[in-house]
């Protein structure tokens, strides 16, 4: 069992923490907004700390799972940040996903304080959170990520590592191309169900069995065909994530013309209000449109 620190307690990091406690480690945590990690030590029976650093203080392991890039350097950097906390040979695990620069800059950050920098985004949502089956995509040095893997299992059903820090964001980037055009084929297959006088319902139990089944098929066909929008990841944090892929994608020369094209659709979905909705959403954008 370790000592571990983790810092952020969103949806998915509020359940992650949970689950590293209930795994019987020893966990403290931090949250910008303090009431929320009153709430969860409540729950689960762990420390809160005012601060990155005194979260950080003793923890062999710290876990931060923020918004994005500048999020994530707030609470890694300066004379309350992480990084300020932590002893030689700890190990930071950064699960937010943010860009390949960022990882790159605090990946040598801490090793000048002689600190390990694991980048580990994940995949599964906020139910793969609450259930501790998500997917964690790796990128660091080899023993950092064989000591944090065991630690990490405790809300993964996969964790592996993908290569050299860096590793683990260009793996979650390659997941949010995929979504995006699975999402986006989803939609169209509902839309043009619902305007050809099929039962989208009948339809999926077909297809799904088949070829064209998928994790959104299974779990997003029925909210989408309800027009229910809260059940996980919000279009404003998947353009965020598009935007890397995008940019990055630029840099190394890689063509993502689907992922710019539903990137501009989900574009369209906030223009709608519907910054807040989840990333199925995109139907709401087609049968809105044909009413």
């Amino acid at each position: 069992m370790a000592t571990c620190a983790f810092l952020g307690l969103g949806v998915m990091g509020y359940p992650m923490a949970g689950h590293l406690q209930s795994a019987g480690h020893s966990v403290t945590v931090y949250n910008r907004t303090s009431a929320k990690a009153t709430d969860w030590s409540n729950a689960y029976g762990g420390a809160s700390a005012p601060t990155p650093r005194e979260a950080s203080q003793g923890a062999t392991f710290v876990m931060a799972c923020v918004g994005n890039d500048d999020d994530l350097r707030s609470v890694c950097l300066g004379e309350d940040g992480a990084f300020a906390g932590m002893e030689a040979g700890a190990i930071f695990v950064d699960h937010t996903t943010v860009s390949a620069k960022v990882t790159a800059e605090l990946y040598a950050a801490a090793k000048g304080k002689g600190i390990h920098f694991v980048d580990a985004p994940v995949s599964g949502g906020q139910a793969g959170a609450e259930n501790g089956a998500l997917s964690v995509m790796c990128g660091g040095d080899v023993a950092a990520y064989e000591a944090a893997a065991p630690v990490i299992d405790a809300y993964a059903k996969i964790c592996k590592r993908l290569g050299a820090s860096g590793a683990g964001q260009m793996a979650k980037m390659c997941n949010q191309i995929a979504i995006a055009g699975l999402v986006q084929g989803l939609s169209e297959a509902l839309h043009f169900a619902q305007k050809a006088g099929l039962d989208g319902r009948d339809v999926v139990e077909v297809i799904s069995q088949g070829a064209a089944g998928s994790w959104q098929m299974q779990n997003r066909y029925e909210t989408m065909l309800d027009g229910e929008f809260e059940h996980g990841f919000a279009v404003d944090w998947m353009r965020k994530d598009l935007g890397i892929c995008l940019s990055t994608g630029d840099e190394i020369g890689a063509s993502l013309p689907v992922t710019a094209l539903v990137d501009q659709f989900y574009k369209d979905v906030q223009r709608m209000g519907g910054g807040r909705y989840d990333t199925s959403s995109l139907i709401k954008r087609l049968t809105d449109a044909g009413e």
